[in-house]
């Protein structure tokens, strides 16, 4: 008699647990024609690192966005790449439209 305790294995573990089907997300509308494609790094090693404090309710408002992005897109992503994101399409605003971007106008209300 062996005193090993039986263990699930991973197929096991990981199996679906519902018989309904996600339903496919519709596709994300296209972006704006003004704002010219930049990539951002998306995910991978990145060797820089910056710190940046936001507020609560700005903090709370980026989760909002994560959780949304996964529940009804169907994105699976990080704070880091929503934020790498928003940097790629600000910045490519800013080379397109320099003055009339959206990054000047906003930092000129402030």
């Amino acid at each position: 008699m062996t005193r090993r305790a039986s263990l699930p294995g991973a197929s096991e573990l990981f199996r679906p647990t519902s018989l309904v089907r996600p339903v496919d997300p519709e596709p994300a509308p296209p972006a704006p024609a003004a704002v010219p494609d930049r990539p951002s790094t998306g995910r991978q090693k990145h060797d820089t690192k910056i710190t940046v404090y936001v507020s609560d309710e700005e903090l709370l408002a980026l989760e909002h966005a994560r959780l949304s992005l996964r529940g009804a897109h169907g994105l699976a992503v990080d704070r880091g790449r929503i934020v790498r994101e928003a940097i790629a399409v600000l910045l490519a605003d800013f080379e397109e439209h320099g003055e009339r971007s959206q990054l000047v106008r906003r930092l000129r209300q402030r």
